[in-house]
């Protein structure tokens, strides 16, 4: 467990270094290119098993919509069951995104897309957590088919933010407008439509083996709203500026989740056309654009992951500069190495950027056990300047980032909340931070609610697995409800992690 840790003293580093004059004593964080441990430890220094549970778990708080029988956070309750209807469609279901009671499509579909590569690249590892993921998967897949049925058309977000934020209600009690709002032919909105699609296609593999009826259906969804992404081009965030922005802003454009999306749709079907189209397009839509920031805006690095699969384990030659591309981002993450670009804590957190800054620790640690994988595979290296970077290397930087995130880090803090002796207790979550219907029937109206959020009483209902923004650039962590950048947890930033504990939980043999 996270209170647990052991760190050696300094005494004994020092006697160490003694008696073993050749061994470098770097700090914890460091990541020396040039020397690469070839030894795992014998004894995990986290329970990555139980965490797997509870990051999984973490979704069914998310849940909008009638809940099943079978909901184990049982302090939540039905919500928005008339999602839809001032557009007269059925739009009941999906998820919460983070700590509000708007369905943004946009994350919500990222979220999707990343859980199920998770399930695919490590679902073999899960046992008994495999049908928990997938039906996790399935929470969100049965509502993003709800929000593609009518051709060219994709319901994107229900919700007004604006209004929905000037409120702090629970989302059994939630009064504020459930306004519905799209992109079409008319409107385009090439990036959300294409990370539908990816998220569709990639669901589809999900569910190949078990239940074909519905991956076919998926795929078959994936294929029609890929085509309508790429026939009508333009950005959602002109077409609907004044309710996503500057909540989910594309800042980054839709080229990249052009790229992506076609990516997915190649490995789903195995149709060459969408090789073609990566081969023809890939140039003009970021392929080899120098952008190592992965998460709900930017896909580039994902998909040249994802491509690199392609050339290092199909043996597909015509994707062969993926893996270059690929290499380039490993090597934007490792200190020393040539065209490090990377900024870590003084603790050794990958940062990225204030807000939210978990979303790329858990994502890029993803990519780095995924990239192992086929590399491990390929029997082969990354490349950076000319000197090797094995799989191990990639696999010890991704346990390192997930160890701190499960306690090993200066505040001797989990951030995922539920694991561990110590973690964030105020955490931006209206839900998370208002009685229950079963503690408090009555409804708590919509300025009321303000008087919890406001308090500095820990939440009364714990929203087990929700890994929270995390620390400062330099580990500081105050625990503040009021701070959303670093206190509120999101769908996205759990879905990756997902696969990255079910890989550290059988490495450890603890599945």
């Amino acid at each position: 467990m996270a209170s647990n840790a052991s760190f050696p003293s300094p005494l004994f580093l020092v006697f160490l270094a003694l008696i073993f004059p050749t061994i470098s004593l770097l700090p914890c964080n460091a990541f020396p290119f040039n020397q690469i441990s070839h030894r795992q430890p014998r004894l995990a220094p986290h329970n990555y098993r139980e965490a797997l549970t509870k990051s999984i778990l973490f979704f069914e708080g998310q849940r909008s919509g009638k809940l099943p029988s079978n909901q184990r956070m049982t302090w939540r309750r039905d919500s928005a069951l008339s999602d839809g209807s001032d557009a007269h469609v059925d739009l009941v279901g999906g998820y919460f995104d983070a700590g509000d009671n708007v369905k943004f499509g946009f994350p919500m579909a990222f979220t999707t897309t990343m859980l199920s590569w998770s399930v695919i690249e490590f679902g073999g590892l899960m046992k008994g957590e495999l049908q928990n993921a997938r039906e996790a998967v399935r929470w969100a897949t049965d509502y993003l088919l709800k929000a593609t049925a009518h051709p060219d058309t994709i319901y994107v977000q229900v919700g007004d933010p604006n209004r929905d934020h000037s409120c702090w209600e629970r989302p059994e009690d939630m009064d504020t407008p459930r306004s519905v709002f799209k992109v079409d032919k008319n409107n385009p909105g090439t990036e959300v439509a294409s990370e539908t699609a990816a998220a569709l296609a990639a669901a589809s593999l999900v569910f190949r083996k078990i239940d074909r009826a519905y991956s076919n259906l998926l795929i078959d969804r994936a294929i029609t709203v890929f085509e309508f992404a790429d026939k009508y081009r333009g950005s959602y965030s002109d077409a609907l500026k004044s309710v996503v922005c500057p909540f989910y802003c594309s800042y980054s454009g839709y080229q990249d989740e052009l790229l992506w999306g076609a990516a997915w749709l190649h490995r789903a079907t195995r149709n060459p056309m969408y090789l073609s189209y990566i081969e023809r397009n890939g140039q003009v839509l970021g392929a080899d654009e120098a952008d190592y920031t992965f998460g709900w805006d930017n896909k580039h690095v994902g998909a040249r992951i994802l491509l690199s699969k392609g050339f290092l384990v199909q043996r597909m030659q015509e994707l062969h500069n993926y893996k270059n591309h690929a290499d380039n981002f490993i090597c934007s993450l490792i200190p020393g190495a040539p065209f490090s670009q990377a900024k870590y804590t003084p603790g050794g957190l990958l940062y990225k950027m204030s807000d939210t800054n978990m979303q790329y620790v858990t994502s890029t640690s993803f990519l780095l056990l995924a990239y192992a994988k086929y590399l491990k595979s390929a029997n082969m290296a990354a490349n950076c300047g000319g000197i090797p970077v094995t799989a191990l290397k990639l696999r010890s930087i991704a346990k390192k980032q997930v160890d701190y995130i499960l306690g090993s880090n200066p505040m001797r803090m989990s951030y995922m909340v539920g694991y561990g002796a110590r973690y964030p207790e105020r955490i931006h979550h209206r839900g998370s931070s208002l009685p229950s219907l079963a503690a408090h029937p009555e409804k708590i109206q919509c300025s009321s609610g303000f008087s919890f959020m406001n308090s500095q009483s820990p939440n009364p209902n714990i929203l087990v697995g929700a890994v929270v923004g995390g620390p400062d650039e330099n580990d500081r962590f105050p625990d503040q409800r009021s701070d959303y950048m670093q206190s509120e947890p999101s769908t996205y930033i759990n879905a990756p992690l997902v696969g990255s504990l079910a890989y550290l939980a059988h490495s450890f043999g603890q599945l």
